[in-house]
């Protein structure tokens, strides 16, 4: 029988809270890209998620079809996370949030300014100006940012929700390739860390949360796969792997071998 890794003895009661709220996942799922609701609902199934992101920009909130992001979601089982992507300002973003909460959707926000075509990189100055204004106004913000140790301790000092470094280019597939910086966030933060964007594969979500991640949100590498569902379940065990073995302990890396059945010990 197969063992479902988000119950709370399989995840060994170790729950992700943000901002006050307990959510058994540590895998965050984006919908873009997927080809159809179908794909994306078969996702969504194998990974086990929670907290779902929704670009405002790409949906009709007033008149979801059969066939829509929206359909895919469902409000009750999931905390749908609107997301702010293509916003290009601080003033647009607000605008976005302002229209997702009027619409009747949580006042939770993943605030995503990027400016920049080709590689989509966040705006560290709007993103910040942004987080200010989201929260003046109750908006609970998970701001998308690049892996810069003093943006994150700014944004969560202004009091962001978490902090969501990138891994690597949005939809790159590329991994952690700010793990250095990664490191130095995780380190520093008093809130929770997910890193967000690039991830491709699963090893990928694992070793994010080997460093020490709290969480990971996966998007593009659901929705090139070719078993969706598959895919997601792969994500989801090893998010679980990842956070289990940073929990345990990982065993120093050495430059020598050293044997793992020494000639002295307890057998003497």
């Amino acid at each position: 029988m197969c063992q479902d890794i988000n119950r709370p003895d399989m995840a060994g009661h170790d729950p992700l809270i943000i901002a006050g709220r307990a959510f058994r996942s540590r895998l965050m799922v984006g919908t873009g890209k997927f080809p159809s609701a179908g794909a994306l609902r078969a996702a969504l199934a194998g990974s086990g998620a929670e907290i779902v992101t929704v670009a405002l920009r790409r949906v009709d909130l007033a008149h979801p079809d059969t066939d829509s992001i929206m359909s895919a979601v469902d409000p009750e089982r999931y905390l749908i996370l609107p997301n702010t992507s293509g916003a290009r300002t601080a003033e647009e973003a607000l605008r976005l949030a302002r229209m997702a909460r009027a619409m009747g959707l949580p006042d939770w926000v993943k605030l995503e300014l990027t400016p920049e075509p080709k590689y989509l990189l966040p705006d560290p100055v709007e993103t910040l100006k942004a987080a200010e204004m989201l929260i003046k106004e109750d908006f609970v913000v998970l701001p998308y940012i690049q892996a810069d140790p003093i943006l994150a301790k700014r944004l969560e000092e202004l009091g962001a929700a978490t902090v969501m470094p990138l891994g690597a280019p949005i939809g790159s597939n590329r991994g952690v390739r700010t793990r250095d910086m990664i490191r130095i966030i995780i380190e520093q933060a008093k809130v929770p860390v997910v890193v967000d964007a690039g991830l491709g594969a699963p090893s990928h979500a694992a070793e994010a949360m080997e460093m020490g991640a709290d969480a990971v949100l996966v998007n593009t590498a659901l929705a090139d796969a070719a078993d969706h569902g598959l895919m997601a379940r792969g994500f989801a065990l090893a998010v679980m792997a990842g956070r289990l073995a940073y929990l345990a302990g990982l065993g120093p890396e050495r430059d020598a071998a050293a044997a793992s059945s020494p000639l002295t010990g307890f057998l003497e």
